[in-house]
């Protein structure tokens, strides 16, 4: 079983000792901030959501996502550490976490749970992958171990984001933005890596090159290790989930509506099926975009308290790594969540315009690859003589973050490539593409 005290531990990742929580400003909160600040989640302004280079400024994007999500996220969180502090309090088993910190490492966690997604969304990832298996990446794969092959081969934005945290942003300084162990388990919703995973389920939560930061992490909160390189969630990564699902289940239907893909009546209609009763303010308003934004908002606060109700329901199963599933799949709006995400997926995603972008973004991630992983192979070859490169690899080469380093191993040169492409924007890969093909 695990406990709540350690799960809340405020060590940070490569530090001996606990931060001391205040209540001005404590550890969590920090996190927050931290990853608000940092580069990469800037660059998420300019990621695919749903739409990749949307004709309208209103959708979302990866960093609208992630900030409404946290919001969500922190109401989750709040909630139920409400419940659990009230439990814990007469036992002083919390060693001063009250409620209020509870939601800060759920709404840290939301803040950096797309920070390692790459261009042009889910399909981009996939491209990735893919390319790796049976284009011309495959060739790279040869002499990698079998974890290092496993890593590429199934490309996964979500272990990217335990990179991107613990080791990419501020990468001098070992352990990344430093945040705390509670907020690093928090956003791990695959704890385990690439060679653990399902093959029915293969997404995993981090590359082997984090291993260590990982293991440091599940020793730090005492994630109970189940056999076979899997451990169980940190419990508070349901309420990551959870908010993630309530945020794009909802928001796609208001985005949809206001590209005009979806009418007023189906956006209505569905929104309208997640609340009990219709609040009487709503026959106030006229305007059809507030209409659909007001049951929005009602829709996210009645999922929030059944997600809240399914967690209590369940803590004991949680705790001991018992429980299997997701919360929103045990809640009363269960099914109207399931014909929201078919009539979406139909409306949205399902369609011409967005396979046209698809094709244009695979496109561009395959050349991206293909230039710099063959730079990257040449200059392993000359045994990190630059003078024998081409010189359009020399220029390539240069273009990277850092200097390849003529000792590095080739699984590390690949990440490199990979923590390049996959850290551009949809708009800096389509210009990089461009200049790429010299049509810039």
């Amino acid at each position: 079983m695990m406990s709540w005290r350690r799960l809340l531990s405020p060590r940070r990742l490569g530090h001996a000792g606990a931060e001391p929580v205040t209540p001005t400003r404590n550890p969590f909160q920090k996190d927050w901030d931290r990853v608000v600040f940092c580069s990469a989640f800037r660059r998420l302004q300019d990621k695919t959501q749903v739409h990749s280079l949307p004709e309208s400024d209103y959708v979302r994007n990866r960093l609208t996502h992630s900030l409404e999500v946290s919001s969500v996220g922190r109401s989750l969180g709040a909630q139920v550490g409400e419940v659990v502090a009230q439990r814990a309090e007469l036992r002083e088993d919390l060693g001063g976490i009250t409620a209020a910190e509870f939601g800060h490492i759920v709404a840290a966690a939301c803040i950096g749970h797309d920070i390692g997604n790459p261009p042009f969304g889910h399909f981009g990832e996939a491209t990735v992958q893919h390319w790796f298996r049976s284009g011309a990446g495959a060739v790279y794969l040869e002499g990698l171990s079998a974890a290092q092959r496993a890593d590429l081969l199934a490309f996964e934005g979500n272990a990217q984001g335990f990179r991107v945290l613990t080791r990419l942003q501020n990468w001098r300084d070992a352990g990344g933005l430093r945040l705390t162990c509670a907020t690093l388990a928090t956003v791990m919703k695959y704890p385990h890596g690439s060679l653990a995973a399902d093959p029915a389920h293969p997404k995993f939560g981090f590359f082997q090159a984090e291993a260590d930061a990982f293991a440091e992490v599940a020793d730090a909160v005492g994630l109970l290790a189940l056999g076979g390189g899997r451990h169980a969630r940190h419990p508070l990564t349901y309420l990551v989930e959870a908010a993630d699902d309530i945020c794009y289940s909802v928001v796609d239907v208001e985005d949809g509506f206001k590209l005009g893909r979806i009418g007023f009546d189906d956006a209505e209609s569905r929104l309208r099926r997640l609340l009990p009763m219709l609040p009487p303010r709503y026959g106030e308003i006229e305007d059809k975009p507030w209409r659909i934004a007001y049951l929005r908002a009602k829709a996210i606060g009645g999922l929030i308290d059944q997600a809240v109700e399914v967690f209590l329901r369940h803590e004991q199963e949680i705790l001991a790594g018992s429980f299997s599933g997701d919360l929103l799949s045990r809640t009363p709006s269960a099914p109207h969540l399931a014909e929201i995400a078919g009539f979406t997926r139909e409306r949205i995603f399902e369609t011409r315009d967005r396979f046209q972008t698809e094709v244009m973004g695979g496109e561009i991630l395959v050349s991206l690859l293909e230039a710099f992983c063959a730079a990257h192979a040449a200059f392993e070859r000359a045994g990190g003589n630059e003078a024998e490169l081409a010189p359009r690899d020399r220029a390539l080469l240069r273009l990277m973050p850092r200097q390849p380093d003529p000792a590095a191993a080739r699984y590390d040169w690949l990440l490199d490539v990979t923590d390049h492409v996959s850290g551009m924007t949809d708009s800096y890969a389509l210009k990089q593409f461009q200049r790429l093909r010299g049509l810039q």
